[in-house]
Parts: C-alpha cells; structure tokens; sequence
C-alpha cells in the first residue's frame, strides 16, 4: 500500500515557482517521495488557494503552469472536500479559534486525520502545532 504525503499550499506552490526559496527543497522532496512510491495528495481547497497565490505572485501563465503539473503528474491525487469533511473542518476551526489556522488549513487537517496521514510537504508551521510532521521546516 502507497503511503500517503500531503501537499499543502505552500509546498505546491514552491514546487511550481523556481524562484520561490523553498523550490529546491519541495522539488527534492516531491521526488523523494514520488521515488519511493508515496501518493502526494492534494485537496481541491489547497488547490484552489494555491493556484489563486500563483496567479497573484506570478500571473496566468504561472497558475495554469501549476495546474497542469498536478493534472499530468501521476504522482499527484486530487481529494474533494466533501459535505462531511467540510462540516468537520468547521468544527476543527470553531475548537481551535485561538490558533492562526486558515479554513483552508482546518480542511486539510481533517482529511489527513480521516485518512491518517502525518506528513505534509509544506513549510507552515500550523501543521506542526496540530499535530503533524511539516516536510519543509524552517531551515
């Protein structure tokens, strides 16, 4: 059985921008992974939000880039938030207010609790203050 890595914003992001700082890491990391047989997810939310931040840092060309990377690559999974993983993301969010999670990060929580999943490739520290292991920590 593949194990299964999350792909978060940030990690999705540096591995579409070569000028990002953390491109190096995340593109040798995703190989890594890839190499060793892990299933990098994605959920649609992450999707969504980094393809919204390539955009604004980068332009059209460079969103539609990052699209077609998760699209083509087979490395890639694409997981939908659903009704139940939404109303839970919700309650995630409501519980931990006194954090700095976005919804977006609370969705991602969820799915990687639904699905046990404990690592991210992803340099957001909110990872680790809930609990999972951030692929890309501060250097």
């Amino acid at each position: 059985m593949a194990r299964d890595v999350l792909v978060d914003t940030s990690g999705l992001y540096a591995l579409a921008d070569r000028q990002d700082a953390e491109h190096q890491r995340a593109a040798e990391c995703a190989r890594n992974l890839a190499t060793s047989g892990a299933r990098l997810l994605v959920t649609d939310y992450i999707l969504e939000e980094a393809l919204t931040l390539a955009r604004a840092r980068a332009g059209a060309a460079a969103a539609l880039k990052l699209l077609e990377i998760v699209e083509r690559s087979a490395a890639f999974s694409l997981v939908w938030i659903g009704a139940e993983q939404f109303q839970a993301a919700k309650n995630f969010f409501r519980k931990h207010a006194d954090h700095d999670y976005s919804f977006t990060d609370c969705t991602s929580f969820v799915v990687m609790q639904q699905l046990r999943i404990r690592q991210a490739v992803t340099t957001d520290q909110h990872f680790a203050e809930a609990g999972f292991e951030p692929l890309l920590p501060p250097a």
